[in-house]
């Protein structure tokens, strides 16, 4: 997988594929219908998470939670639609502070009960 980070030394990104308009008009596009797939898909997992957590019967439990599993999947197959066109982009961090953090939250363990 290529990246270009011609802009930014910390992007993580494909190069576009070249398949939209330079000019966005009103109507909507592939990356579009991705992206507001993707979205609804967010909006979905959020939801089920809450509804299978909340679910009293073992039976709606069993089907939410594998409504969710497949949910998250489509997520992600989503997601790397849209990394792989280069509709999506990352940010790198610097190691310094992804250091600095993981030491911060590893001190919380120390205030877990058991």
């Amino acid at each position: 997988m290529q990246t270009q980070q011609s802009q930014n030394p910390n992007q993580i990104a494909n190069p576009q594929t070249g398949q939209l308009p330079k000019v966005k008009g009103p109507e909507m596009n592939d990356r579009d219908f991705v992206n507001d797939g993707l979205s609804t898909c967010k909006y979905l997992t959020d939801s089920l998470n809450t509804a299978v957590r909340e679910a009293s019967h073992e039976k709606l439990h069993a089907d939410l939670l594998q409504i969710l599993n497949e949910t998250h999947q489509s997520c992600r197959e989503l997601y790397l639609l849209m990394f792989q066109n280069g509709w999506y982009k990352l940010e790198a961090e610097d190691q310094q502070k992804v250091d600095q953090a993981y030491q911060q939250f590893s001190n919380y363990s120390s205030q877990f009960p058991y």
